[in-house]
């Protein structure tokens, strides 16, 4: 028996790349999964790969999200985690030669997408007294040789809002920004062959993991998926708790 049997969850970003890995993880460990993107034709072809529910929309307009988890929860149950993945990113030139509606479109799905999510499930998760919510981040939020200024302020908001949400829930939901890592997607893929790619079962691994309930000690700190695999991850609770870890610190 699979240890996350019937729990539910709702993956964004779920209809390729590392959303749909996640969904097939989960799926794996005997979740029921509702995909959700804005393709139809992808979030069909992953749902169906993995036994879940299709709920297409865009995690930027908040009618479109209430109404995928009021599907997934009227279909599947109510929604044990979150997974918010759906991200895009931008080819970009100099910030000030951009076209100001591109570059702010870039914040509205990787962070205004996040909290509408992460808005329309806490209630519940409350009421019922569980639930789990992983956020995925990016190495952008932090690694100082980036030249992209949208996408790399939108990822370090969305670390910055996960770490402050699970202060807020502490003892109650647990929250977790992770890193995929540099994954070989459809988005990344222009880094060429010489990119120090991250093996892709990583994350998934990594939010299956996370979804156990295993390591809720560390709602708020940011994990890599290839650096904290979970088998290290639990030999170092103790010492990132102790030594204020696995945070994104000003150290002066």
């Amino acid at each position: 028996m699979a240890e996350l049997d019937g729990q539910v969850a709702l993956v964004t970003g779920g209809g390729r790349g590392i959303g749909a890995d996640v969904a097939r993880e989960l799926a794996r460990a005997g979740m029921r999964v509702a995909v959700s993107a804005r393709s139809r034709d992808q979030v069909d072809a992953v749902a169906r790969e993995v036994g879940g529910l299709a709920v297409a929309g865009d995690v930027s307009k908040r009618g479109d999200v209430e109404t995928m988890v009021a599907q997934t929860e009227q279909e599947l149950g109510p929604i044990d985690l979150l997974v918010a993945n759906a991200g895009i990113g931008l080819s970009e030139g100099d910030a000030w030669a951009m076209e100001p509606d591109e570059w702010w479109r870039v914040h509205e799905v990787n962070v205004l997408g996040v909290y509408l999510t992460t808005r329309a499930v806490i209630p519940g998760m409350l009421e019922r007294g569980r639930g789990r919510i992983v956020i995925t981040g990016s190495g952008a939020a932090y690694l100082p040789d980036s030249r992209q200024t949208a996408y790399t302020s939108s990822k370090a908001a969305a670390v910055r809002y996960a770490e402050t949400l699970a202060r807020q829930l502490d003892g109650r939901i647990p929250v977790f920004p992770i890193s995929p890592g540099l994954v070989r997607t459809a988005m990344t893929d222009r880094f060429g062959d010489d990119a120090p790619w991250t093996p892709p079962e990583c994350a998934p691994r990594l939010v299956r993991a996370l979804a156990s309930g295993r390591f809720d000690a560390l709602s708020g700190r940011y994990l890599h998926a290839e650096h904290d695999p979970p088998d290290e991850l639990a030999r170092r609770v103790d010492e990132i708790l102790a030594d204020d870890l696995n945070a994104i610190r000003l150290r002066r």
